[in-house]
Formats: C-alpha cells, sequence, structure tokens
C-alpha cells in the first residue's frame, strides 16, 4: 500500500498562551513507497506522532491529503481505513489472556470464533509468542508485551502498519532484540510500515527509508546512509550519528577550507564564513597533519580509539575522533594532529546552516 501524503498540515490551540496557535505539522509532502519500513524521525515536539496520529485517522488533518495507494483517506474513520495501530503503551487488556487479547479486533468484526481463534494462532507465531497464549499480560516481560500487541494489530490483516514509539519502554537489550524482531516481522509480511521514533541509531538500524522532522517541517527523506552522508542542513548533520558530528565555525577562502589559521581541505565554493561538520570517524592521525586538537582524554574501546580534545573554534565542549585502536598516539599528548577525510567533512552556510555542495 503505497501512502501519498500531500500539503498535510495540523494547527492545534496553544496550551500556554490564550488565543495563539502551534504548527504541529507543517504543509508535508511525502510519499512513502509500498511494502516498505519509513521512520518518522526527530526531537520531542517536532511532528511526528501528530503524523501517525493523522494517518491512523486519530487526529483530523487542518488542511492537505492522505492517500492511500488511489484511496483518499483524509476523512475516512480510522476503522475504514486497513490499518494496524501500536501505541507506546501497548494498551493490552489486563483482564484477557493473549489469545484473548489477538483476537479482539476480531471478535468486533463478529468473526466466527474458530476462525479468529486460528488467525490469532497465525498472528501469535508470527511475532514467536505462540507458547504464551494462556497468559495474562501481567505475567509478560515488555518485549513480549510488545510482540502481543504486534500480533493483534497484525491480526486484522492491515495494509497499513503504524508504530509509535514502540521501543521506548523497554530495556537497551530488548530494544535490540525487538527492533530486529520488528524487522523481520516487516519484511515477513511486506506490510507497508510507518515507525515513529526519536532514536536515530533505532531508526538507521531497522529503516529502508527515514524521514528527519524539525518543529513540524520535514528536513529530509531518503534511506538512512544516504542521510547520514550527504545531510541537507546542519540540524540534520546534528541529529544523526553516534557518535555526534563535531561542529567548528570556520570560513573559505580562496578555495581553501580553514579551522582557525590551519587549512583542512579545498573547495570550489566562494568565501564565507561557515560551519564545518567533521563526522568522528572523518580523522585521520597524522604527525604532520592539518588540524591540531588540545587532548583531554584517550578512551580505547576495542577495535577503535577515541580521542577525546578540545578546540577554539568547536561549537561544542569537546570534540570526538574516531581512530584504528592499532594505531600508536604519543604517550601524554598534550596536543595532536589530524588530517580529514574530505567525504567526512561538510561545510554548511553560516547563516541558513544550508549544506553547501561542492562538488566532492
Amino acid at each position: 500500500m503505497r501512502i501519498s501524503i500531500e500539503n498535510l498540515t495540523k494547527i492545534f490551540p496553544s496550551r500556554h498562551k490564550a488565543g495563539e496557535n502551534v504548527t504541529a505539522v507543517n504543509d508535508m509532502c511525502i510519499e512513502i513507497p509500498s511494502g516498505k519500513l519509513v521512520g518518522l524521525l526527530g526531537p520531542s515536539g517536532c511532528g511526528k506522532s501528530t503524523t501517525l496520529f493523522m494517518l491512523s485517522g486519530l487526529e483530523k488533518p487542518t488542511s492537505g491529503h492522505i492517500i492511500f495507494e488511489d484511496e483518499d483517506v483524509t476523512t475516512l474513520a480510522p476503522e475504514k481505513r486497513g490499518i494496524g495501530l501500536v501505541f507506546q503503551n501497548y494498551a493490552l487488556y489486563p483482564h484477557m489472556t493473549v489469545e484473548q487479547n489477538i483476537m479482539f479486533p476480531l471478535v468486533n468484526m463478529r468473526l466466527p470464533k474458530e476462525e479468529a481463534r486460528q488467525r490469532a494462532l497465525e498472528a501469535a507465531e508470527l511475532v514467536q509468542i505462540e507458547e504464551l497464549l494462556t497468559r495474562k499480560p501481567s505475567e509478560l516481560s515488555g518485549g513480549q508485551q510488545q510482540r502481543v500487541a504486534i500480533a493483534r494489530a497484525l491480526v486484522k490483516m492491515p495494509n497499513v502498519l503504524l508504530l509509535d514509539e514502540p521501543l521506548s519502554n523497554l530495556d537497551a537489550r530488548l530494544r535490540l532484540q525487538t527492533r530486529e524482531e520488528i524487522k523481520r516481522i516487516q519484511r515477513a509480511t511486506g506490510i507497508t510500515t510507518v515507525f515513529v521514533t526519536h532514536d536515530q541509531e533505532e531508526a538507521m538500524s531497522i529503516c529502508d527509508q527515514m524521514v528527519v522532522m524539525k518543529l513540524g517541517v520535514v528536513q529530509q527523506m531518503g534511506e538512512p546512509q544516504e542521510i547520514y552522508d550527504n545531510p541537507n542542513n546542519l540540524f540534520v548533520a546534528n541529529f544523526l550519528g553516534t557518535p555526534p558530528i563535531n561542529i567548528f565555525k570556520g570560513k573559505v577562502e580562496n578555495g581553501g577550507i580553514y579551522i582557525g589559521d590551519e587549512k583542512v581541505g579545498e573547495t570550489n565554493v566562494g568565501d564565507q564564513e561557515v560551519f564545518i561538520g567533521i563526522r568522528p570517524e572523518g580523522f585521520i592521525y597524522d604527525p604532520m597533519g592539518a588540524l591540531t586538537v588540545n587532548v583531554q582524554n584517550v578512551e580505547v574501546m576495542g577495535r577503535d580509539k577515541t580521542v577525546v580534545s578540545t578546540h577554539p573554534s568547536s561549537t561544542k565542549p569537546t570534540i570526538r575522533s574516531i581512530i584504528d585502536s592499532d594505531i600508536k598516539l604519543p604517550k601524554d599528548a598534550l596536543q595532536l594532529k589530524f588530517n580529514i577525510k574530505p567525504n567526512k567533512l561538510f561545510l554548511f552556510n553560516a547563516e541558513t546552516e544550508e549544506r553547501i555542495y561542492d562538488g566532492r
């Protein structure tokens, strides 16, 4: 099921100031390909959950259109959209068994009991909880409850699966395990899935495509690696990456890229003040390197070393440079020098913060 979102806008009255409005989603125009898992990603308040609720029919748009395949569903009731929805808190019925929870939508649809039971079993097998059918939600772990919620959403055989921060209540180990399960289930079913998260690592690991949002506006949409490698602006570059990108105040002068007085690269853009972004993995240790940093600490993490340092032009308190653990660094050095990989260095306009494409 292809989803087209055309000029979608949602405006709420402000909770803090009478007579004022807040634009939660602002003129969104995206297309979600059929059979793909697409993540809506951004910080709290960026409009991602509001977008999901408009897709589900639980929230009515102020303007714009939502089209499933060729049908405009903008004003259609939730139960008529063919969607499965999994909430952040799972919303399981505590007095019902797992089987009864999964069967509940089918009972509402007046399906014969035996057919409903068979479909519930198939959904349980898909999410690998068939041995838990007789238990109550209170007897399940958080990860198991999450699977029950997904099975209940899938049992209706929806055209679209909507997941609202589905992993936020799980511990780190279960998050990793469950996100792999969500990807497996999505691939097994081929259902178009929209996944809301504020966790960029989560989104990058399982999504076919990501939509990065800020204050209700889409900043960039594409494959996770493509967005990471080619961010549209400083916000997107900052939001994606663990550890986050390093940002310096710098300038372009006569084709040279300068941080302070040190030339760290070359470009074909005109002379101007810029923000310079360097990914942590973009540093190459070289005693004669272009960029000098003041060392605070060196963290050894098995296969990698992370040099934690500072620089007067950095916009952040520390710089993180990731290098191979086999590289020998001078012991107790107060300063180190690095060269910069050209494909890990980005230029952003100092005023608009838009990415400057320099033809590399």
